[in-house]
């Protein structure tokens, strides 16, 4: 199977050109990728626990889904296609709400955070995901502050901005 190509980008996420993936994770250099926030109808966020063999933070609970922008994709194409890919779930529109800057919790990748809602049972992929979870934003929340380790970085970033934000919005 040929090695996927990401496109590289400067710090203002413009294309520079296109190399393969580990490449670019071995020099850090900018990319994209996009996350997913999936909720249920009683407010629950679907997250998974990543497999023990996965390259980068391995074991860890993150976002309902993630994953990168191949090549020549934008962010708006990634987002529904990997949550078929990892979750075999489509949702009638996933709303993309902030975009963060590439930096060390992203691993140098320009992400987008989308959301979507479904009731629509799950089918994990195997390859990608070790276990899932529906827990309230609370639950989440103080189970982050009680154990970040267990976490992946960029969801720990991805889901505190959404906390924060989420406060904002109802204080």
């Amino acid at each position: 199977m040929p090695e996927e190509h990401f496109d590289v980008v400067d710090e203002h996420d413009q294309v520079l050109q296109q190399l393969p993936r580990s490449q670019v994770h071995r020099q850090q250099l900018l990319h994209r990728a996009v996350h997913v926030f999936l909720f249920r109808s009683d407010g629950r966020l679907l997250i998974h626990r990543r497999t023990d063999s996965k390259e980068e933070f391995p074991s860890v609970w993150t976002s309902s889904c993630s994953g990168h922008v191949s090549a020549g994709d934008d962010y708006d194409t990634t987002a529904p296609r990997e949550l078929q890919e990892e979750l075999q779930v489509s949702v009638q529109s996933l709303k993309p709400l902030h975009k963060f800057a590439a930096c060390a919790d992203t691993s140098w990748e320009f992400t987008v955070l989308y959301e979507g809602h479904s009731d629509a049972t799950v089918t994990p992929d195997p390859e990608e995901i070790a276990d899932v979870r529906e827990l309230s934003l609370a639950e989440i929340h103080a189970w982050l502050l009680q154990a970040p380790e267990e976490f992946s970085p960029a969801f720990r970033l991805l889901f505190d901005w959404y906390w924060d934000t989420r406060i904002r919005e109802q204080g």
